[in-house]
Formats: structure tokens, sequence, C-alpha cells
């Protein structure tokens, strides 16, 4: 490990949690951040009807909470953890007094945020621009090489799929079945083989 990592993990506090525990809230202070030592996390959002949006899935080397922790000073959602996992706790207090005396420190985390900035605005874009078609054909080819008979096996279920993509399980059924009547795919419980990649990408432009 490189001397900023060695600097910044010896600022952290390892924390254990159980597979379901919630690392933290929505709208709960935001006094630290997190890093994923071990396992897995996902952070999703919550509507009024408790129906649940996932943000994004967390593996070992990544951080998060750390823009509520800069900016708006309160968690804008929920994290749980989807396995036993375990993780470095940042102190917000104590990472800033850090901070202000650490020059490589302070670009290390502005080039964190900038990243992350991208990987939103993506994912946005994603959410925003293009259809439940189009983001389940994205997601598919994201897991498949080459352009005949690929088989992708599921390590998540349909319905934490369906959370990822941003959408209603019913939804994702229906242009499951769509895809497979249409001779793009075949699905098998967990397992989707893609029958043909090329014109899984024709999706995107169409």
């Amino acid at each position: 490990m490189g001397t900023l990592d060695e600097e910044i993990r010896s600022l952290g506090i390892k924390r254990k949690y159980g597979k379901k525990a919630l690392l933290f809230s929505a709208t709960e202070e935001a006094r630290g951040f997190f890093y994923v030592l071990a396992g897995e996390v996902r952070v999703f959002r919550m509507d009024e009807k408790g129906r649940e949006i996932e943000v994004v899935r967390l593996q070992p080397g990544d951080f998060f909470g750390e823009a509520a922790v800069f900016a708006t000073g309160q968690f804008p959602a929920f994290a749980e953890a989807i396995k036993d996992s375990e993780v470095l706790y940042f102190e917000r207090d104590a990472f800033f007094r850090k901070l202000e005396k650490s020059l490589g420190l302070a670009r290390f985390f502005l080039s964190l945020l900038a990243q992350k900035c991208l990987v939103l605005n993506e994912r946005i874009e994603a959410l925003g621009l293009r259809t439940v078609r189009q983001r389940l054909a994205q997601y598919l080819l994201s897991h498949c090489s080459g352009d005949r008979g690929c088989l992708i096996e599921l390590n998540i279920k349909k319905t934490e799929l369906a959370r990822l993509l941003g959408i209603a399980s019913e939804t994702l059924s229906r242009n499951l079945r769509e895809m497979s009547q249409n001779g793009l795919i075949e699905v098998r419980g967990r397992s989707i083989r893609v029958k043909d990649c090329a014109a899984l990408r024709d999706e995107l432009s169409s």
C-alpha cells in the first residue's frame, strides 16, 4: 500500500456489521464516512410508500458517505450491509483536523469526490434519459462478452436488480419476458443467456 493509503487508514476505526444491519439512515447527521474492508454494502433511497430505489452497491475498496460529510451534513439515503461486512469509520471532526494539515490528503479527496460526481452524472443520465428496456440492455451488456450465447449468472435477486435499475419488480419481469419473446435473451431462474449481443447493443441506439 502507498504512503497516502496508510495515512488514511490510520485515521479509521474498524467496525463490523451483520447482514441487514443499517450503517446509517436518511436524514441522520453525517458525523463520519466509511470505507469497505470486507463484505458488501448497498445504498438506497425510499419514498413515502416505502418503495426502494437502489443507488449503488459498494465493494471492498469503496468509500461512501464522504459527500454528505463534506457538503450537506446529513445522509440523503440509507446504507445497509448485504452480508456480514467490515468497514473503516472516519470520524468527521478528527478527519477535518488532519485534512487541514495534509495537502496530499486534500488532493486525494478532491479527486475522489470529482470521480464520484462523474459516476453520479452517468447514473442520472441512465435513469433519466434511457428507457427501462435500455437500462436493462445496458446492464446485461456490461456483464456479457462476445457476440453469441453469453451466459450471465445473476449474483443478486431479481428484486434487487429492479432496485438497481430504478424500476418496480413487475416492470423488470415484463421487460425480461418481452426480450425473451423477441428472441434476444433466454431466462432460467437467475441465469440469463444473451442470444445475440449485437442485437442487444442495437437496443441502446433505438
